[in-house]
């Protein structure tokens, strides 16, 4: 079997500048991968490239997911394949609802698949299971994605989108940024309940403090555009009392 992600040797610019300077990462299915490093190491450009952010260049290296070349598909396709990507600060989507917003994703994916669009009543059943996953009340399925949320209430609907949404890989890039503990939380258990043999999840972050609740299987310490260090829990304790300088 085809592990879930292979990166090999991934070197990605920015303008003329050069980021990620040779990625190697493997993540087998069921498998939950911390990527840690300081501001400015690369986290966000490697979450840009795997899900087809337009502005960055790949210049070597190549990315196989689900043994197939990831690189050649548009962000859509990502997408319809089982990536997902929950940001550091959701937009905010004036006169549209989540429910609409939700229904219109998941039926372009449906249809993606070969499958038939989820009728209405199918479609609020499976929305209500979801919401219902993640603590989230009813009445927000009524409102305009993320306007007036606060940041908690963000995080949750982004955590309702994956588990509609069902992803194969997510990938949570610094999520936690600037979160309170009640909102850090609200991610935690939306990760951890849709925790799976099949699917997994990368956790990109510079803190912490989103690892004591969602535990990895595996720990990436990313400096200047290299994975320098990999290992298991007990490399979060070393950063967290002894900083990345060492790496």
């Amino acid at each position: 079997m085809h592990k879930l992600l292979e990166i090999h040797n991934l070197h990605a610019t920015v303008g003329d500048k050069e980021i990620l300077k040779g990625i190697d990462l493997t993540i087998g299915p069921g498998e939950v991968h911390a990527v840690m490093g300081p501001n400015g190491a690369g986290k966000s450009t490697l979450s840009a490239v795997l899900t087809g952010r337009p502005g960055y260049e790949i210049t070597e290296g190549s990315i196989l997911y689900k043994g197939e070349d990831l690189l050649a598909k548009s962000p859509e396709e990502r997408a319809w394949a089982g990536l997902f990507l929950s940001f550091q600060y959701p937009i905010e989507i004036p006169g549209v609802t989540i429910t609409a917003f939700m229904k219109a994703a998941v039926n372009a994916k449906r249809k993606a698949h070969g499958l038939p669009e989820l009728k209405t009543g199918d479609f609020l059943k499976l929305m209500k299971e979801k919401m219902a996953m993640v603590q989230m009340k009813p009445e927000f399925a009524k409102r305009e994605v993320n306007v007036g949320f606060s940041g908690g209430e963000k995080k949750r609907n982004e955590i309702f989108q994956m588990a509609l949404l069902d992803p194969t890989l997510s990938i949570l890039d610094e999520t936690d940024s600037g979160l309170d503990v009640d909102a850090l939380k609200i991610v935690a258990d939306g990760v951890n309940a849709l925790r799976s043999p099949e699917k997994s999840a990368i956790i990109i972050t510079h803190y912490h403090k989103l690892l004591e609740y969602v535990q990895p299987d595996v720990v990436h310490v990313l400096k200047d555009g290299r994975i320098v260090k990999t290992g298991g829990r007990e490399l979060i304790d070393i950063i967290e009392t002894q900083g990345f300088d060492q790496f």
